[in-house]
């Protein structure tokens, strides 16, 4: 058996091959031993565990009913902005306007700051609305019901800052003026403020004057041409309340009413005009002026569904369609009057009064540049007469032209005879 001292003699070498050893994978970025605080933790791990951290560092003592403000009389600024996605629907009937929109929101909390050094580097964390105080702002016009947006998570900066951007569908009341319709303009209104606080505690400002259309998808039937925002207050006691309007310009598309509501319309005019130059023996003008009058009243129909039922405001294309129909009514009665009068006769009615008689044939037709009756039962006798006077000069030529052909033949057959005569005596 070898010696104790010999022993040790063969394991210093060995020795300093495992320190040496040890040092070259120690050095930083050689493996995981370079990483000796975090040694057999992976780093997503790691930052996980350190927002983990984060988060019952910040929200321990956390009230998120309490405004997160280091004194009590400071003011919370919050810088409001509106983006619309989509133009669902503007309801005339009802007056309604449904968008669907994003309500930027950006605010400092003070209470939800940190050193991103303490955490991994972390500067950024999401966390719930419904878990932090957030503003109450909310739409006054709505008109369903649903004053707030939507449930959404935010963006909590290191430094405080607080970005939320809940999108929402909001239905908000719009003053609808049809007088031109469908060639009109509306201005549509959405109103935003603050439900509980006043201006000394939470106060709004306008981030952009314009509201965000980058993301907006078109609609068939409007187009919004301008669409800004501007900012006000209303005093109420001894309180001011800041709030924020947004005013959409929207513009409707007339091609589809061009089409199937004008242009009929028009063309339904021009055909009770036509019917006055039927004959009077026709008795279709009747069933014509009907069925126009049956048209127009369709169409004033169809109207009827699409405006607001209001006295203060009638449109154009409206009062066009009832002045129409009167004059479609009034062309029925007097088509019934005309042909009534041309089918009368002395064996039906009575002869026609004298002051009847007086005006409507002699003196209306002088006010209307036209030729009286009389004149033209004169004019026609006239004309018969000279026909009549034609056709006997006519059969007292013809007869004075048998009487001469009867004479020159009966002459040539007595120079004839006469002659036959001498001829004979000469033989």
């Amino acid at each position: 058996m070898a010696e104790p001292g010999a022993r040790r003699r063969c394991g210093r070498p060995l020795l300093l091959l495992a320190c040496l050893f040890a040092t070259v994978l120690g050095k930083p970025g050689a493996g995981p031993v370079g990483r000796a605080p975090y040694a057999g933790i992976s780093e997503p791990s790691f930052i996980a565990k350190s927002e983990d951290r984060l988060f019952k560092h910040l929200f321990e003592d956390y009230q998120r009913w309490v405004r997160p403000v280091e004194r009590l009389n400071d003011t919370i600024k919050i810088k409001f902005g509106l983006a619309i996605s989509q133009l669902v629907d503007v309801d005339e009937k009802n007056q309604l306007m449904t968008t669907n929109v994003w309500l930027k929101q950006e605010w400092i909390d003070v209470k939800l700051r940190w050193n991103p050094e303490d955490y991994a580097g972390i500067t950024s964390i999401r966390v719930p609305s419904d878990s932090i105080w957030i503003p109450d702002i909310v739409l006054y016009d709505n008109a369903d019901g649903r004053f707030e947006g939507t449930s959404t998570k935010t963006v909590v900066k290191y430094d405080g800052t607080i970005a939320w951007t809940p999108p929402a569908n909001y239905k908000s009341s719009c003053t609808i003026d049809v007088t031109f319709f469908p060639f009109d303009l509306q201005n549509c209104s959405m109103k935003f403020g603050s439900w509980t606080y006043d201006g000394s505690q939470v106060d709004i400002i306008l981030e952009d004057y314009d509201v965000d259309k980058r993301d907006f998808f078109d609609n068939g039937e409007w187009e919004i041409v301008t669409a800004t925002g501007s900012k006000g207050n209303r005093t109420d006691g001894c309180c001011w309340y800041p709030f924020v309007t947004y005013s959409f310009i929207i513009r409707r598309l007339p091609l589809f009413y061009t089409l199937f509501l004008i242009i009929p319309c028009i063309g339904l005019s021009f055909l009770t005009v036509l019917v006055f130059y039927l004959p009077s023996n026709e008795g279709e003008k009747i069933s014509l002026c009907t069925s126009v009058l049956v048209s127009l009243t369709v169409f004033l129909l169809v109207i009827e569904e699409i405006i607001p039922s209001s006295s203060k405001v009638i449109p154009l294309i409206g009062e066009y369609l009832v002045f129409t129909m009167i004059f479609v009514t009034l062309s029925i009665v007097i088509t019934v009057f005309a042909i009534n009068i041309h089918h009368r006769s002395s064996s039906t009615h009575n002869a026609m009064a004298p002051w009847v008689r007086k005006i409507f044939l002699h003196k209306l037709p002088k006010l209307l540049c036209m030729r009286s009756h009389v004149d033209r039962y004169f004019a026609q006798k006239e004309e018969t007469g000279n026909m009549n006077g034609s056709e006997s000069s006519r059969n007292t030529l013809e007869a004075a032209l048998d009487s001469i052909r009867y004479i020159t033949r009966h002459v040539m057959k007595e120079n004839e005879v006469r002659e036959v005569g001498i001829l004979v005596i000469l033989h």
